[in-house]
């Protein structure tokens, strides 16, 4: 072994030591932390506001959906309230709705899909902090724009005092733009075009580069017209394929629920190519997951949401929680229950299993299995109907990702280093979509986990903090809290 090759070898184990610190409270193997700290700060912060919401994200989520085409008339803003959401939801689903929810299920076995389910709902009252906050304390620049997040609220809410928390979610938000929506991103894209096509890796991820080019360079008005247009009809056509995957599976459905929950609270033995043996294992994956999937306490859909057309800071917030509730109650359960329900003949250890969760398939490979299994009549070679949907499904929902989050690091950047710099910021998104191309799978989701964790832990705690002002927008004070001008 070369000292080059030990070295990355190190540097890998570091990784993966941090990671599993973050997300799992280990340490090289061991348990040091019975509770997580991320899992903590992210359960227990939304809790907090769910409480102190008295349950307003549930209660209201019908409303919100009602309000759904509504227009502000007198709303400032530079993009609707509908095509903020498409906008925030281009980010959140992409890769996790389907590879995501595989690694899932792989690492903390089904009883991850649970955990996945209560992070959203706690995850549902974070959204609604974070779009309500966005609107409240965003601001509009000299030449009309308007720029909102967690640095504005962070600055403006909390005042000068706690620049260094903005400026820390900001470098949280480059390394997390970078790894989770482009490197991440832009390596499951390309094996799926690779898959479909047979083009060489590399050769995919430049195109895919070519393509993201070509919108961002308009900045967020272009991002938006294309994820208003793409995000509703490829949702709803994945949503159908899968409905039409589970009918056609429907007698094996209830066992699959009742494996979710006894999984959840009772672990299960290691099968197969399934990772996972313990509740822990289930709650760490579950929010690990449900977090990189929906981004709630992240902090970085309310970017998105800061730019609506709207003066109404609770009317936002019930968009934003919206997208949560779409992004992981919806499609992502969708997928996960597909991935249990769906049996036929998947690898493991040198045999075959029944379920292709429990198989030595990983990522979207095995989420393609499952939806090739499911529809057999072929359609071009070894791909069925239903694989075909749910690779252009990811193409899709990662090409979306990948506009937003190319927005999300420019604003951080730019908050930091002033406008001059958003043209190379652009530049140097579509450079790392190439290289994330061609990097390894499994290392790229872990400096993922790390990464999402540097992002959301000043915004947990800005959130924290700003729950008062997030309790009394709720209520319809539009004005409430503190400017720190």
């Amino acid at each position: 072994m070369t000292t080059e090759t030990g070295g990355m070898e190190a540097f890998y184990a570091v990784v993966s030591n941090v990671s599993d610190f973050i997300w799992g409270g280990q340490w090289n193997g061991e348990t040091v932390l019975v509770l997580p700290p991320m899992v903590v700060l992210l359960l227990g912060v939304g809790a907090w506001i769910m409480i102190g919401l008295r349950f307003y994200p549930i209660l209201k989520l019908g409303e919100a959906f009602a309000g759904l085409f509504k227009k502000d008339k007198d709303g400032k803003g530079e993009i609707s309230p509908f095509a903020a959401l498409s906008t925030a939801l281009s980010g959140q689903v992409g890769t996790g709705n389907l590879a995501g929810v595989a690694t899932a299920l792989t690492l903390g076995g089904p009883g991850a899909l649970f955990w996945m389910w209560i992070t959203a709902l706690f995850g549902m009252a974070l959204a609604f902090a974070e779009g309500s906050l966005a609107i409240r304390y965003r601001e509009q620049r000299a030449d009309g724009t308007f720029q909102g997040g967690p640095m504005n609220y962070i600055r403006r809410g909390l005042g000068k005092k706690w620049t260094w928390l903005a400026v820390l979610f900001c470098v949280g938000t480059l390394f997390s733009s970078i790894a989770t929506g482009n490197m991440i991103q832009a390596n499951s894209v390309s094996v799926s075009i690779t898959g479909m096509t047979g083009v060489p890796t590399w050769a995919a991820g430049l195109l895919v580069a070519l393509a993201v080019f070509i919108v961002i360079i308009g900045g967020i008005k272009s991002i938006g017209s294309v994820a208003e247009k793409v995000v509703p009809f490829m949702a709803v056509a994945y949503l159908l394929m899968a409905l039409l995957a589970l009918i056609l599976n429907l007698e094996d459905l209830p066992a699959s629920f009742a494996l979710i929950f006894n999984s959840a609270f009772n672990g299960m033995a290691a099968t197969g190519g399934f990772l996972g043996a313990s509740v822990m294992m289930a709650i760490r994956a579950g929010v690990a997951r449900g977090l990189f999937s929906n981004e709630a306490g992240q902090g970085s859909t309310p970017m998105a949401h800061a730019v609506a057309k709207t003066d109404d800071p609770a009317r936002q917030g019930r968009f934003a929680m919206m997208g949560t509730f779409i992004d992981t109650i919806v499609i992502c359960t969708m997928t996960g229950l597909v991935l249990l329900t769906v049996q036929g003949a998947f690898p493991a250890g040198g045999g075959t299993v029944e379920h292709v969760w429990n198989s030595d398939l990983r990522g979207f490979e095995m989420t393609l299995a499952a939806f090739n299994t499911a529809f057999p009549t072929l359609l071009f070679g070894s791909t069925s109907i239903g694989g075909f949907v749910a690779s252009i499904a990811l193409i899709m929902f990662v090409f979306t990702t990948l506009l937003t989050w190319s927005y999300y690091g420019e604003r951080a950047a730019t908050y930091l280093f002033g406008q001059k710099i958003a043209i190379p910021w652009r530049l140097l998104w579509v450079v790392m979509i190439f290289v994330g191309a061609l990097q390894e799978v499994d290392f790229v989701w872990r400096m993922g986990d790390i990464a999402n964790a540097t992002m959301a832990f000043p915004n947990l705690i800005a959130l924290a903090v700003l729950s008062g002002v997030v309790f009394a927008l709720a209520k319809g004070h539009r004005n409430a809290g503190r400017d720190h001008d």
